[in-house]
């Protein structure tokens, strides 16, 4: 299987979800052995996708430097993950990436306007030799190895709509497209209200988020999946996973993980050269990994 960037320049406009300002996001194609690299163009600074790139995850996955960050990358990165997509700019003209609906299903429309290239040189993958896990308290994350890729998560919130949810997912384009990228992110009327308070999450509504007060959900359509929280969770890691830069090849299990936990987790992976290897995904012995990236 060969490397993969994008046939074409595509570009979209979407809100922030921190700012609520407009923020321009334009795709790029790239060589091979690129990787998946964002620019800021407002401030003309340069980003690579690398665990040491993440700066923050208290409530996104942030990367950038002391010059300047983007935020919210996770959403998008499941979808890069998903399509198989390994050489890309993206470029934004703000702080953040555009929310769009809350879940990746926009960005997925966007890869597909802008179409898939096969490229000359061999697809490399990170696969998990051994397990590993993070945990804080009875929450963890852990990875082990597989010759799938696969998510099982697992949340439990203390509210009549959420309570107890899982989902198990094994990584194929098209089914990241039907089970998990029209899941939406979600978050509670009364932390929304204190985030404003602070300047943030100025651009949240009820069109990019479900939106939970103490009893209900307030989406009058209500929910896209019974258990949409957990799927949201799914698409969440697969984002996070993606910053390692490559795709990763493992099985990766939580319950109730985040954003800080999966960072940590990706750390831990590659400090420990025993745990994992780059290798070409020809070389494995198994191709259901190398089947999971179809063009669709």
């Amino acid at each position: 299987m060969q490397q993969r960037t994008i046939s074409r320049p595509v570009e979209a406009v979407g809100i922030g979800l921190h700012k609520g300002e407009p923020i321009r996001l334009r795709l790029e194609p790239l060589s091979e052995n690129s990787g998946i690299i964002f620019y800021r163009e407002d401030i003309g600074l340069t980003i690579p996708l690398t665990p040491d790139s993440v700066i923050n995850t208290q409530m996104a996955t942030v990367i950038g430097n002391e010059q300047g960050s983007i935020s919210t990358i996770e959403h998008f990165l499941s979808s890069v993950y998903a399509y198989g997509i390994d050489n890309m700019r993206v470029i934004v003209d703000g702080n953040e990436m555009p929310i769009m609906d809350g879940s990746a299903i926009s960005f997925c429309l966007l890869l597909d306007e802008a179409g898939v290239e096969i490229q000359d040189a061999p697809k490399n993958i990170m696969r998990v030799l051994k397990p590993v896990e993070v945990r804080d308290g009875d929450k963890f994350v852990r990875l082990t190895p597989s010759d799938r890729a696969s998510f099982d998560f697992t949340i439990h919130f203390d509210h009549p709509a959420i309570g107890k949810q899982s989902h198990k997912f094994t990584l194929g384009t098209k089914a990241f497209i039907d089970e998990i990228a029209r899941a939406r992110t979600f978050g509670f009327a009364h932390e929304i209200q204190y985030l404003q308070s602070q300047n943030l999450a100025l651009g949240a509504t009820l069109q990019n988020a479900i939106g939970l007060d103490e009893h209900r959900i307030l989406n009058p359509e209500g929910l896209r999946f019974d258990n949409e929280f957990a799927r949201h969770k799914i698409l969440d890691a697969m984002g996070d996973m993606m910053v390692g830069g490559v795709s990763v090849l493992g099985s990766y299990e939580s319950f109730a993980g985040s954003h800080k936990l999966n960072a940590m987790l990706v750390s831990k992976l590659k400090e420990d050269a025993s745990s994992y290897e780059i290798i070409a995904i020809d070389t494995l012995k198994s191709r259901e990994f190398e089947k999971s990236f179809v063009t669709v």
